[in-house]
């Protein structure tokens, strides 16, 4: 079987290395074109490119893979296409090249959360299970029928960078009973219930600034779902904080910490090297666990405190 697969960021490897690793016969691989990176602007590989070029498989770049790469993709007389954060729609005239069709490797459980950004979504919207869909593309956003799902809890106080880790791995076992299937011609793809698909769009810059005026179980799955891009940023007194993590504090803790309500909103509840930086929210409080001061690397919020010194009632604000 003859496999093109097309992927660009570092999520997009582990599939692709296990391809590889599995003896599969990956004839091309098609990126996004490199990138200026850095203040010399020097031009960066993508992840996949570098993995195509350790591996010597032909790597192609297009700015528009449906208007400039039809002509090479045919010549390749693929099999199937293999997609996994590609990054761009493919036209019916590409979907067509590959004899079996194209397949994508996509980081939710399908027909939820379709679109740009699933597994932070997943983290914001607190879900309690999630997975890595294997679906035939169409022309339409992730809407194409379902080969298989692979699923896997959300963990406690996961990140969507630690979520992005697990699916990269849980995407591995996917891909492979995929082309496995694939390959037998065994199998029956089942159609998406269009009626219970959710969609995702792109974070953006101004997603950043926290709102303590929501419960506390919200306040850090926001905080833990951009923790990657654009990460929380707050001010407490004078100093400006990235915050890449933070724990919803159980009624329990709540208790043994000897926290009130007596704080308004916003406002630091406690500060000490030994339970951390825990702020009060609409309804419970919030611990911000991993910090990262201006200039300075990102550390535990009990590190931080041993520099530091935040006065309680002191408000947080948005930096």
């Amino acid at each position: 079987m003859k496999i093109v697969f097309l992927g660009t960021p570092e999520f997009a490897t582990k599939p692709l290395m296990e391809i590889i690793n599995k003896g599969f016969n990956v004839v091309a691989c098609v990126s996004q074109p490199d990138k200026p990176v850095g203040r010399k602007q020097i031009l960066e590989p993508t992840d996949v490119k570098k993995v195509a070029l350790k591996y010597n498989i032909p790597c192609y770049q297009y700015n528009s893979i449906s208007k400039e790469g039809v002509e090479d993709l045919k010549k390749l007389d693929a099999d199937v296409f293999i997609t996994c954060a590609f990054g761009q729609m493919l036209s019916k005239e590409v979907l067509d090249i590959p004899k079996l069709g194209v397949f994508n490797i996509h980081g939710s459980i399908l027909p939820k959360y379709r679109g740009a950004s699933p597994i932070q979504w997943t983290i914001i919207n607190g879900e309690q299970e999630t997975g890595i869909t294997i679906l035939k593309s169409d022309v339409g956003m992730d809407d194409g029928d379902i080969l298989l799902t692979e699923k896997t809890s959300v963990l406690q106080d996961e990140t969507s960078e630690e979520l992005f880790e697990r699916l990269g791995e849980l995407s591995k076992t996917a891909i492979i009973k995929a082309l496995n299937l694939l390959n037998s011609g065994n199998f029956v793809l089942e159609k998406q219930n269009h009626n219970n698909a959710t969609f995702t769009h792109k974070l953006t810059k101004d997603m950043s600034k926290v709102d303590f005026n929501n419960n506390s179980s919200d306040v850090a799955n926001y905080i833990n779902g951009i923790n990657m891009w654009p990460v929380a940023k707050i001010k407490i007194e004078n100093n400006n904080l990235k915050v890449y993590k933070a724990h919803n504090l159980s009624d329990d803790e709540i208790k043994k910490l000897n926290l009130n309500s007596n704080f308004n909103v916003g406002e630091v509840a406690l500060s000490s090297n030994k339970h951390g930086l825990i702020v009060k929210c609409k309804n419970g409080f919030v611990r911000l666990t991993e910090v990262q001061p201006e200039n300075g690397k990102r550390m535990l919020d009990i590190n931080f405190l041993n520099g530091k010194r935040i006065k309680l009632g002191s408000m947080v604000s948005n930096e």
